[in-house]
Parts: structure tokens; C-alpha cells; sequence
């Protein structure tokens, strides 16, 4: 007797403030877990060198992507500075279809707007899992902002004041990944990732 093969792809969402680290462990399970692949997001900026259509975004003009946001064609789209950017419907759909797992890296705004869809639309209820990951405290977050080196000092007091407000919606989340050391916080991570591959759904 063959038992059925109820493999089906998870859309796995990672938000967090700058500085929790979140693209770091993002970057490194998806080196380390070979059947978990980024979402490929949509976006009306023009190409910077070397990027290539599809893989690093879909590059769109924007009467196109307007166009799409009219169809209902995006789970989530916002404006950044004078550019358009956005998640497609088909590309995530087509992609947990054939089993394949997603990561993506976005805002508590764009997890907000999955988890509203989610409400209504029972296939992506059934794939999505969401995780906050939560800086130690907001002194060892400014302390990595400010390692960073990459930021003035304004700036490092503008993303502490938006980490505070995006903290209050960790409570939203399925997970709240707690950060403290790189390799715990990698841990943790592959072992949410690990968990909800066996979990009934």
C-alpha cells in the first residue's frame, strides 16, 4: 500500500526591524535548505546591473502594474519613494501548487495584508506562516545600527522610532523568533521552517 504524498509548498514570511538581522538568517537558510527558494517580487524600477528579469524581480513599467493592482493580480503591493513594489498572486500560487516552499522578506504592512487575505482565501490560509523576528532590546538593536556603519545618526533614530511601532504587531505573528546569537537565531529558524513541513494542515 502507497500512502499519498500530501507535500504542499509553505509560504513562509519573515518581517522585522532593520537591524534584527532577518535578511542575514534569510540569506543563510535559503543557502542551507535547498527546497526553500525566495519569492520573486514584482517592481517598476528600472534593472541595476547585473539583475535579470524573473529572478531577481519582475520589472515592470507602470500602466502595466497598475494595470495588475486594477486585476487584483498582487496579495500586497505599496509604493517605495517613486517606485511601485509588490507580491504577484500567480507567481506565489503557481509555485505552492507544485510544492515548492517560499521565503519572503517583508514589512509588518505587506505581512498585514497576506494575513487579511489569508481570511478569505483558503488556499493561501493553508500555506502561510508567518514569523516576527524580535530584537534582544531596542539597545542592542541600536547598537547593530549603528555597527553597521552605513547610516547618520538621524537616520539610526528614524528606524529606531518605526522598530517600536513595528514591534507592537509581533503578537500578529504565528512565531516570534526572540533574536540573540546568529547561530541560535539560525537554529530557531530551520527549526520553525523544519516543524511546519510536518504539520497537519
Amino acid at each position: 500500500m502507497e500512502f499519498p504524498d500530501s507535500h504542499s509548498g509553505l509560504l513562509i514570511i519573515v518581517s522585522g526591524p532593520a537591524g534584527s538581522g532577518k535578511t542575514t538568517l534569510c540569506e543563510r537558510i535559503l543557502n542551507e535548505e535547498p527546497t526553500l527558494s525566495r519569492v520573486v517580487t514584482s517592481t517598476t524600477r528600472s534593472p541595476r546591473e547585473g539583475e535579470k528579469d524573473g529572478i531577481d524581480y519582475h520589472f515592470f513599467d507602470r500602466p502595466t502594474f497598475e494595470e495588475k493592482i486594477k486585476a487584483e493580480q498582487f496579495y500586497e503591493y505599496a509604493q517605495v519613494h517613486s517606485n511601485l513594489y509588490g507580491t504577484l498572486k500567480s507567481d506565489v500560487q503557481d509555485k505552492l501548487t507544485n510544492g515548492v516552499d517560499l521565503l519572503l522578506i517583508i514589512d509588518v504592512q505587506g505581512a498585514k495584508s497576506f494575513r487579511e487575505k489569508a481570511k478569505t482565501d483558503e488556499f493561501l490560509k493553508k500555506h502561510l506562516v508567518t514569523i516576527f523576528v524580535m530584537p534582544p532590546s531596542l539597545e542592542e538593536l541600536e547598537k547593530r545600527l549603528r555597527s553597521r556603519a552605513t547610516d547618520a545618526p538621524d537616520e539610526i533614530q528614524r528606524r529606531l522610532t518605526v522598530a517600536v511601532a513595528e514591534i507592537k504587531h509581533c503578537k500578529n505573528y504565528n512565531y516570534c523568533l526572540r533574536s540573540s546569537s546568529r547561530e541560535k537565531d539560525f537554529e530557531n529558524l530551520r527549526a520553525i521552517y523544519r516543524a511546519e513541513k510536518m504539520r497537519n494542515r
